[in-house]
């Protein structure tokens, strides 16, 4: 017959069912309690328990559970149970059994006042629920003392049902081979009964106060002060009547009173120059002690109220009458009731509350529940910094609810991916992201802060994360200090010893993401039901907050990701433009924009250069920034004049298809500013569309922006033309570009003007070196971070030397063609390039041929560019492009641009107002002899396939 306490199961409702398998027989939570016990010295062989010899044999638990444990253990009659019932320091208060059970009890020095506690006894169960705060099940061999070991211990918490405090806990203990999951069960409905019948002594206590006060206003004057409508009303006439906003006031201010332990009088301010004046008096009736609170009015221009008045009206409708001080003070006939009110009490006094001293403080401490729920939903969330958030949860729980809050987060979601599916392992990769333990901790240096954090298996952080609930124990702090971790924790603030704790998941979702742990120093205020569920609920808002932080930043960083990939990762090298680039990516309140830049080199050493912002944030302004990065480039391709540049974009976004009717192209509004430098002429023409004017420094002046038109934003031009600006551009002049972000302050907005100054003066300061010249305007006008997506582009322009440059104009007569072939092998002799005359002498033949032959009757232009290439460019008046064709076999012409094609790096054409150019590059290789060609297969290239 196998073991029944093998696979003994946990009751429902405990919360540490379906848990990891047990480590040699023995669970996770119970490994980490005997590592506490062995930690305080506690033998195994026998523990000395203190006794308590100072109990009542009459207290409210003793009378509440007594009958019921009595019917419980008459249920169990023929069973070798005993029952023990323990108050909630964990002292016993009685016990139940046969004799056979209570002498086995005896040996284990189990007696009445014995203190059960893990502290002095080690693992049982009475410790296990009183950490807990919840039902638990110790088998056999998971005690600690080895006298235990054959039974099995099932204890149950006694709750009061005002305000879910523990009471007290009961234990039922049976032989290992009898133990039966039903008696758990069993037991969990008597301590439920025992819940029920602490609320009936309570209305008890409540009833005879009452008794007495009823008394006292019999003997009395009778007046009423009716709260539900702020009536105040005596035999001698009309009171002062109060508001509605001035009766919660009282009202809040009595509980505050009679929950306080010192406090006895209070002064409200009311309107018109009055003060109502609060006063405590101290009550007993029995075993109840309460405390009533009388109100009288004062104006403090002088006049006061007077009369007599002795009963109130309550907000329920009871008549409630005056605790008058004369009548109380003789009432030696009265049944059980003596109440000793204090002397000098206001003549014009109104009973406005009574009540107990305990309930009072339950009703503070739910409104500062209510208080601090109300102030997480006001300051959690207000970053989508997951660390600030983590930091808010912990500044606004000590030290109202903790003395110390401990967070921490997945590694996963810290890094902006989600959380695991599923139950988290114990051995989840977790980060310490904040503690807090009140002002007087904030210089103190936090350990473990910024680290990687761990919790053994059985450990309450562990069974937290492992069932997403909140989880109540107590926690050594050399458990959490000490090997085998080695690190430093938060916990050192609160001193050695055993501390009261907290764990609550952070879930969202339907995920954990992390843990708050939540510490009050010692064991005198252990947390209690009602605590959990405003722990669950703070976690559950934080978890809110930091899994959209989680979500901001995963897409910040794709958004960022995107947009670095799309903007150019080195900039090009050009011969005629010096260039250098900022991209400062905007903070996180702002996300990520939809700025960029880019050089791109044009035919005939010229530059392009862009600079663009697309509105909004996110993948979105990232996706559409690329988009019309890509076609510019494209754009500058075709060697299309700028105007012509921006007009074909504003059409590309204003006829993009939308998916109905009342979308717009997200590029809608976009500027961009689009500028060609030619180092041959020196000049620069820009044009834009609703984009900041560049900014222009010469070499000989001051910077100042060019003056040049603007036009409307990208979709928006409508029947509105581009127009271009061309400036002259001095040698080592140097022209800024950037976008508007560079122009706001860190609020977002400013006066653009005097950020223009700054910016012309950071330029009018700027040394050679263009990365200095970046970083000093970026210090100067985003020294705090930028508010917007910024992108600047300065790029320090120079011109072509003169003997880089050879260039003729001839008649449109092929007889020209010849003589244009005897030039250009006279200009490569003299630049020291003659290993290239044949291939150039071919394209030359060929460019000035088809410009005879198809560019009108005007001059025919041709020009030879040196630098690290060769270009020679081929002009005429016609208009007509250029395209190569495959010739038939038998055809003797049509094959000159495809040679052009062939012998060169690249070729295109590019349009003029009257005209257009077609250029070719070539590069030089002189280390290389030139290769004998293959006439063969030269001629092959032609053949017809087919």
């Amino acid at each position: 017959m196998p073991d029944p306490v093998e696979s003994y199961p946990t009751p429902p409702g405990t919360g540490h069912g379906e848990r990891t398998p047990p480590v040699a027989g023995v669970r996770a939570e119970i490994l980490a309690s005997w590592q506490r016990s062995q930690s305080l010295g506690i033998d195994p062989e026998g523990a000395a328990l203190p006794i308590e010899s100072d109990l009542d044999p009459d207290s409210r638990l003793m009378r509440a559970a007594s009958p019921v444990l009595e019917h419980l253990f008459e249920r169990f009659s023929g069973v070798p149970v005993t029952l023990a019932l323990a108050d909630s320091r964990a002292n016993i208060v009685d016990r139940w059994g046969d004799p056979a059970g209570l002498r086995l009890m005896d040996a284990a020095s189990l007696l009445p006042g014995a203190n059960v506690d893990e502290r002095f006894m080690g693992t049982s169960s009475v410790s296990m629920v009183l950490s807990t705060r919840a039902p638990f099940v110790v088998v056999g061999h998971e005690h600690f003392l080895h006298d235990l070991k054959e039974l099995t211990c099932m204890a149950a918490p006694v709750r009061d049902p005002v305000g879910g405090t523990v009471r007290g806990a009961v234990n039922l203990s049976v032989p290992r081979v009898l133990a039966d999951p039903g008696m758990a069960l069993v037991l969990q409905d008597a301590t439920e009964r025992i819940g029920e019948r602490l609320l009936e002594l309570s209305r008890a206590r409540e009833l005879e106060l009452m008794r007495s006060f009823r008394w006292a206003g019999e003997r009395g004057g009778r007046g009423e002060l009716d709260l539900g409508s702020g009536e105040l009303s005596r035999l001698s006439g009309p009171a002062p009547r109060l508001a509605s906003q001035e009766r919660l006031i009282l009202l809040e201010r009595a509980v505050e009173l009679i929950s306080s332990t010192g406090e006895t009088y209070a002064e409200v301010p009311l309107a018109g120059s009055r003060v109502a004046m609060l006063r405590r008096r101290e009550l007993h009736h029995g075993d109840a002690e309460g405390a009533a609170v009388e109100v009288s009015f004062e104006d403090t221009r002088g006049t006061g109220t007077s009369g007599t008045v002795t009963t109130a009206t309550a907000p329920d409708g009871r008549h409630v009458p005056l605790l008058d001080p004369s009548t109380v003070a003789e009432s030696a006939n009265a049944p059980r009731a003596a109440a000793e009110p204090q002397a000098g009490g206001p003549t014009d006094a109104w009973l406005l509350l009574v009540g107990e001293r305990g309930v009072g403080r339950l009703a503070t401490e739910a409104r500062g529940r209510l208080s601090l729920l109300s102030e997480a939903g006001i300051r959690l969330g207000t970053t989508l910094d997951m660390g600030r958030t983590a930091e808010e949860v912990a500044e606004i729980a000590v030290p109202r609810f903790a003395d110390l809050v401990v967070v921490d987060l997945l590694e996963s979601v810290l890094s902006g991916e989600g959380p695991p599916p599923g139950r988290l392992s114990p051995d989840v990769a977790l980060r310490r992201v904040a503690a807090w333990a009140g002002e007087d901790s904030r210089d103190t240096p936090l350990g473990g802060v910024g680290e990687p954090a761990g919790y053994p298996a059985g450990t309450p952080q562990s069974r937290c994360l492992e069932t997403g609930q909140p989880v109540t124990d107590t926690v050594l702090t050399a458990t959490l200090t000490g090997p085998p971790e080695g690190r430093g924790h938060p916990v050192d603030l609160l001193g050695e010893g055993v501390h009261s704790y907290l764990a609550a998941p952070l879930c969202a979702r339907g995920s954990v993401l992390g843990l708050a742990g939540f510490y009050r120093r010692g064991r005198t205020r252990p947390y209690e039901q009602d605590d959990l569920t405003l722990a669950g609920e703070l976690a559950a808002r934080a978890a809110i907050s930091v899994d959209n932080a989680r979500h901001y930043r995963r897409e910040h960083h794709a958004s960022l990701t995107l947009q670095r990939s799309l903007l150019p990762h080195v900039l090009p090298r050009l011969s005629a433009v010096e260039l250098a680039s900022r991209y400062l990516p905007a903070d996180a309140t702002a996300g990520v924009g939809g700025d960029w830049f880019d050089a791109i080199p044009l035919s005939g050493m010229r530059a392009a250069l862009v600079v663009g912002d697309v509105p909004g944030n996110g993948l979105q302004a990232a996706a559409t920034m690329g988009r019309l990065r890509t076609a510019v480039r494209t754009l500058a391709g075709m060697d299309l004049l700028p105007e012509e540049v921006l007009a074909h974009l504003d059409d590309l976004v204003s006829r993009t298809p939308a998916e109905s009717a009342d979308d717009e192209d997200p590029a809608t509004g976009a500027t961009c500013l689009y500028a060609v430098y030619d180092p041959v002429s020196c000049r620069c023409t820009a044009a834009r569309a609703g984009h900041p004017p560049p900014a222009l420094l010469t070499p000989d002046g001051e910077a100042r922006l060019i003056d040049m038109p603007a036009g409307p934003p990208l979709g928006l031009g409508g029947i509105h033309p581009y127009e271009s600006t061309t400036v002259e551009l001095p040698a080592d002049s140097l022209l800024a570009m950037y976008t508007d972000g560079l122009l706001k302050e860190s609020r977002g907005y400013g006066d653009t003007d005097a950020r223009t100054g700054q910016l012309l003066a950071s330029l009018n300061d700027a040394g050679p070196a263009l990365e200095d010249v970046c970083d000093r305007v970026s210090d100067t006008l985003v020294a705090g971070g930028p508010r917007d997506d910024v992108a600047l582009l300065l790029a320090r322009v120079h011109a072509l030397p003169d003997d880089r440059v050879a260039s003729w104009e001839f008649p449109s007569d092929f007889a020209v063609v010849a003589r244009a072939r005897e030039l250009t092998r006279a200009q490569l002799a003299a630049w020291g390039m003659s290993e290239l005359d044949f291939n150039t002498g071919l394209v030359v033949s060929e460019l000035v041929t088809n410009a005879v032959r198809y560019g009108g009757r005007g001059p025919v232009g041709l020009r030879l560019l040196r630098d690290d290439s060769l270009i020679c460019e081929v002009s005429d008046r016609s208009n007509t492009s250029p395209r190569i064709r495959r010739a038939a076999t038998t055809e003797e012409g049509g094959r000159g641009l495809f040679l052009v094609a062939q012998f060169t790096k690249s070729w295109g054409a590019r349009y003029m107002p009257q005209g257009k150019t077609v250029w070719a590059e070539q590069i030089p290789q002189p280390e290389q002899p030139a290769s004998e060609t293959d006439e063969q297969a030269l001629l092959a290239m032609f053949d017809e396939h087919g």
